[in-house]
């Protein structure tokens, strides 16, 4: 028998996760390393992959971020070998940036579309694809039985799935498993360092399923997440041990 309240409602959880067919990997597998306080707001403290992510990008800025954040995503997704897709009528990425994060451009393929209305049904045929190891698509809006269907397909092929939503004007509930919000935060350069600093987020998860939403500053560094509150103990530390020395 289980042993606590806490230990029925944690199966319950996992119950109602399989039910949604939402499968996320064993709670003490990490994929993206410095990740680990925002990947506590998920079920099970772990990214879920095989899913459909959101992410709001109404202003441009908002956009850079976000193809930064990506990147770094990316690169772990990537790791095995597989491709990226990223599908979009007006691109907001700069493919070599892509390499700050450790993505060569030339493993992503790029489908530039005509038509905004092409874009989820252009998504959804590469979700079938087993072989990718990410969709990206920039859409400006999407429905719920929109976000369902690309998650009743993600569900069988395990591929992850990004949308970049442009247009926040009439935001409604989907089917993704969480909601996010990149935005852009100054970088601050190292002492006594020339130059510009590291990349900075901060990250915002608005709407988690099952999960708890938060917000997180992140760096980029040394190819790969930091958050700053680690950075700032361990600067810390180094200068106490200046002191006692």
């Amino acid at each position: 028998m289980l042993a606590s309240k806490k230990d029925i409602i944690n199966e319950l959880q996992k119950n109602i996760l399989h039910w949604q067919g939402i499968k996320v990997a064993l709670a003490d597998t990490k994929l993206f390393a410095g990740l680990e306080p925002v990947e506590s707001a998920f079920p099970n403290a772990v990214f879920p992959t095989g899913a459909i992510h959101e992410f709001l990008t109404e202003e441009p800025e908002h956009a850079a971020a976000c193809g930064g954040f990506l990147g770094g995503l990316l690169q772990v997704l990537m790791q095995q070998g597989g491709i990226c897709l990223w599908i979009s009528t007006a691109r907001s990425l700069f493919p070599p940036a892509l390499k700050t994060f450790g993505v060569n451009p030339d493993r992503i393929i790029f489908i530039d579309l005509k038509r905004e209305r092409d874009l989820l049904w252009a998504m959804e045929e590469a979700l079938k694809c087993g072989s990718l190891a990410a969709v990206v698509a920039e859409v400006s809006e999407m429905s719920f039985t929109e976000s369902r269907r690309l998650q009743l397909v993600v569900e069988k092929s395990r591929v992850t799935g990004f949308i970049l939503r442009s247009s926040t004007k009439k935001l409604s509930a989907t089917a993704c498993v969480a909601r996010w919000k990149i935005t852009p935060l100054p970088s601050e350069l190292e002492n006594g360092m020339p130059g510009v600093g590291f990349p900075r987020w901060n990250v915002e998860l608005l709407k988690v399923r099952n999960g708890n939403p938060g917000s997180w500053k992140i760096e980029w560094q040394a190819g790969a997440f930091r958050p700053l509150i680690y950075k700032k103990v361990k600067q810390l530390r180094r200068e106490q041990a200046l002191q006692a020395g």
